[in-house]
């Protein structure tokens, strides 16, 4: 099973391009979670998406509850990262 990376509400058009762009590489769906700090379209993602939009796998969700929902259903375990953390992540084991 391959994970998926979830951004909540982000702000920067041009990180959540980075972040589809690393999804598109490593084959991993990015869930993005509304409302979003930037109109949320291809064009404003471009810069950071670069060639690879075209690759990625996006899946909306309206809300957290809504991405919570679908999560639970599919099984999926949930690892918050955050630059505010205790720990290291690269301390953590994710599988």
């Amino acid at each position: 099973m391959t994970a998926d990376l979830a951004l909540y509400q982000p702000d920067i058009a041009q990180n959540t391009g980075t972040l589809l762009r690393l999804g598109a590489c490593l084959g991993a769906r990015v869930h993005i979670i509304h409302p979003t700090g930037f109109p949320f379209s291809r064009r404003e993602l471009k810069r950071g998406g670069l060639d690879y939009l075209d690759h990625a796998e996006i899946v909306e969700h309206d809300s957290y509850d809504h991405f919570d929902r679908w999560r639970r259903e599919a099984g999926r375990r949930l690892v918050l990262l955050t630059t505010r953390a205790s720990g290291s992540a690269y301390a953590f084991t994710y599988m």
